[in-house]
C-alpha cells in the first residue's frame, strides 16, 4: 500500500490526529497527510527528526537496544516519533486528549507488520 494511503488510514483511525508525516534520516519530508497546514507538520517533523537521530546515537553508545518510538507531550498535543527502519521514521501529532496508546497501536500495526 502506498505510504500516502497508509497515513490517511492512520488519521482515519485516530480522530484526534492532527497529522502524520514520513521523514527520512535527515528529517526531510517524504510524504504527509494532515488536517493542518502542511508546512506546520513538516516543520515539526524536521525538528523531531533531529531529536530522534540524537536518541539513536545514544542507543548505540549506552542502551544496547534500538529505540522504537518516543512520545513528547506538550500542553496541547502528543508528538509521536516512531522508527520504521534505519532510514525512515513517522512523526504523528495528536491532540492531548487522545490516549497515546491508540496512535501507537495503529502505527505499529500498519507500518511495522
Amino acid at each position: 500500500m502506498p505510504f500516502k494511503a497508509i497515513l490517511k488510514d492512520l488519521l482515519d483511525k485516530v480522530p484526534e490526529a492532527i497529522g502524520a508525516i514520513l521523514i527520512d534520516w535527515e528529517g526531510e519530508a517524504v510524504v504527509d497527510q494532515c488536517r493542518c497546514d502542511p508546512y506546520d507538520i513538516r516543520f515539526i517533523a524536521a525538528h523531531n527528526g533531529i531529536i530522534l537521530s540524537h536518541l539513536k546515537e545514544l542507543q548505540v553508545r549506552d542502551l544496547n537496544e534500538a529505540v522504537e518510538d518516543m512520545v513528547i507531550t506538550t500542553g496541547k498535543m502528543h508528538m509521536i516519533i516512531g522508527c520504521i527502519n534505519q532510514d525512515y521514521s513517522l512523526v504523528m501529532n495528536v491532540e492531548r486528549s487522545c490516549p497515546v496508546a491508540l496512535p501507537l497501536h495503529h502505527f505499529r500495526r500498519r507500518l511495522l507488520n
